[in-house]
């Protein structure tokens, strides 16, 4: 069942609240949501809810009637983020896994390690213990194997996973791992499912090979009732009448146990496929799905592997798939999981900083739930403070006087094209360096005070661009309601949320419409969906290194000015031609207190650094002035 408590109540009632359901022989778990705090009960016990309903503190019970309670949607609604060591699962990553199907050495897992973490994987796993359908297959390297996979993974920054198949090694591996992993001949294994359970660490919990979803669900139940509520499913492919692949990818299932479940959900298109050529299609596809991440199988020789090399990807294959996630990423509304998403330079590559992450101040001009929020929350963490203010150039006025750590400021848009404004303040600003970049897809939705009907809307507000990027939408389906322009999309959702009136509406992102409370009528609403807006993070110069290794950097923007004479602009767009440099944008700024002259804003690639510094040197002699606004790494 669940328990909704009053708002108001207080410890010593929850407390007698709890006391009593365990007393009763149920377990007890207590989520706070955005606006109640919960008490799931399960177990077997027959009491009446009437019995709970008049205790004092509770404000309704509701029986949860999937059979699996504590894995139901029923139970929390917000999704759950597994923390595995310093990576997050679930929400709005993408979260890869990947190393080989079985550990066969230090040498081949410690180079296998080193591809897979350049290449942009998170969690490193490999086989130790392999359950083989034939017994005179390999069989892994237990412990051995297990020491190797551990030195791997603190080598190179990342926890590890791995298989365990005997209750009896449970606890041996707790030494050595940050997350079990049940394959699908155990998914059903109650025994080890509780021994694992009872560890409370993190579980990759593979769907059986014949198993519907509910039965996949109600392992997973197993785990939680025994200890841990850290699980992250894995849909692997099921046993169908198909043998043209190992098995048959049941894409269908991720978004279906989303519905069902706030468990986040991965795929494994290795073992789902068993076809090496067709990993990084149905990667894509798993990712197109909605899904939390991937497990992957990544060797350096799969030809020479002891299991499973025709699946294996090759690492130069593994790192295409990775670039091919990044450009899809935004698309479905996610992002690339990172580690760490931040990098001080006091700490050894690798370390886990999650306190330092977490205290983290971000800065962003507009209302909580803009587009420019989402922005900070995919760049950094959830956990990250974020600072909303009015106008762009408070942003860089809170970086400077180190209010905030970074600032997060739109730089163009597909549709609306270039935000000179940040143009100008990176000009405006010479201590104030480009670090990164963030691309989010921008989705408009009409939100209205719940409860609202299409036809009570007599008023829609929204930023200029928002009401001009739905005009196809405003125009059929409220033609006669009065378009009224804001200043903020966000800010918007705010607004009619204050006059608690069902005749206004705004369009505005989903992130809008959960922090006010609002109900989304109608979503998608943009006329054209290709509209995806581009944000750098900015910072301070002394914290360049903090946010992206040297090798990641791909991209440098910068600002120049020429002598007002034929040909002078041309000369300086030739050095980077000279020096190979792809030019990305070419944008002219009017210069302050000098009427009809202007600098010129350029991106360009960054393919190779000696080659840039040489062009950066040639320019500062061609040029009248000439900065380097920031170095920094692209996804495109």
């Amino acid at each position: 069942m669940i328990v909704i408590l009053n708002k108001n109540i207080t410890k010593k009632q929850k407390s007698s609240i709890i006391s009593f359901l365990e007393n009763k022989g149920l377990k007890v778990k207590e989520i706070i949501g955005q606006e109640d705090t919960i008490l799931g009960a399960v177990g077997t016990s027959g009491l009446d809810i009437r019995e709970v309903a008049q205790l004092e503190g509770v404000s309704s019970v509701v029986p949860i009637s999937k059979p699996y309670k504590l894995a139901s949607r029923e139970l929390k609604k917000e999704d759950t983020i597994v923390q595995v060591g310093n990576v997050k699962i679930g929400g709005n990553r993408i979260a890869i896994m990947a190393g080989p199907c079985a550990v066969e050495s230090e040498e081949q897992i410690m180079s296998i390690a080193k591809e897979v973490r350049d290449s942009g994987a998170v969690i490193l796993r490999g086989g130790a213990f392999k359950p083989r359908t034939s017994p005179y297959s390999f069989q892994g390297l237990k412990e051995e194997g297990l020491k190797y996979l551990r030195k791997a993974g603190d080598t190179y920054g990342m926890p590890v996973t791995t298989e365990v198949v005997s209750p009896s090694d449970v606890e041996m591996m707790t030494k050595y791992i940050d997350m079990f992993q049940i394959g699908a001949r155990n998914m059903q294994n109650f025994e080890l499912l509780k021994a694992v359970g009872a560890t409370g660490m993190p579980v990759l919990l593979k769907r059986g090979i014949s198993a519907t979803i509910e039965e996949w669900l109600m392992a997973a139940e197993y785990l939680m009732a025994s200890g841990t509520d850290q699980i992250v499913l894995c849909e692997r492919g099921i046993r169908t009448y198909e043998t043209a692949t190992r098995n048959t990818l049941d894409v269908s299932a991720i978004p279906v146990a989303q519905k069902l479940t706030h468990l986040p959900v991965i795929g494994d298109p290795s073992h789902a496929t068993g076809i090496r050529a067709l990993v990084n299609p149905m990667s894509l596809a798993i990712i197109a799905s909605g899904a939390s991440g991937l497990i992957v199988e990544v060797h350096n020789h799969p030809e020479e592997a002891l299991s499973d090399g025709a699946q294996s990807l090759y690492p130069s294959q593994f790192e295409k798939l990775m670039r091919d996630i990044q450009t899809m990423a935004p698309v479905v509304g996610k992002s690339l999981e990172r580690i760490p998403r931040i990098i001080p330079t006091t700490i050894k590559d690798g370390e886990i900083v999650q306190d330092k992450i977490d205290s983290l101040k971000i800065s962003f001009q507009g209302e909580r739930g803009a587009f420019s929020e989402l922005a900070c929350r995919r760049t950094f963490d959830e956990n990250c403070k974020v600072i909303p203010l009015k106008e762009f150039s408070d942003v860089f006025e809170s970086v400077m006087k180190r209010e905030s750590d970074y600032g997060v400021i739109p730089i163009e848009n597909t549709l609306g094209g270039t935000i000179n404004d940040n143009i100008d303040n990176l000009i405006n600003y010479p201590d104030i360096t480009v670090v990164g970049e963030q691309h989010i897809r921008v989705i408009h939705n009409l939100i209205v005070i719940p409860g609202t009907k299409i036809e009570d809307i007599k008023k829609v507000y929204s930023h200029p661009q928002g009401l001009a990027q739905c005009d196809k939408y405003l125009k059929s389906k409220l033609s006669s309601a009065e378009i009224v322009p804001f200043f903020d999309t966000a800010g918007a959702v705010a607004f009619i949320k204050k006059q608690n009136d069902p005749s206004l509406a705004a369009i505005a992102g989903a992130p809008a419409a959960a922090y006010h409370n609002m109900e989304i009528l109608e979503a998608g609403i943009e006329s054209h969906p290709s509209n995806y807006t581009r944000f750098y993070v900015i910072s301070r110069s002394e914290r360049i290194a903090e946010f992206v290794s040297a090798s990641k950097i791909n991209k440098a923007s910068m600002v120049f000015s020429v002598t007002h004479q034929a040909g002078s602009l041309f000369e300086a767009l030739a050095i980077l031609s000279e020096f190979g440099l792809n030019m990305k944008k070419l944008e002219s700024r009017p210069i302050e207190g000098k009427p009809w002259e202007y600098s010129f804003f350029v991106e360009t690639e960054l393919n190779d650094k000696d080659n840039f510094e040489k062009a950066c040197e040639k320019m500062k002699t061609t040029c009248s002035s000439f900065r380097v606004l920031g170095k920094f790494h692209s996804t495109n």
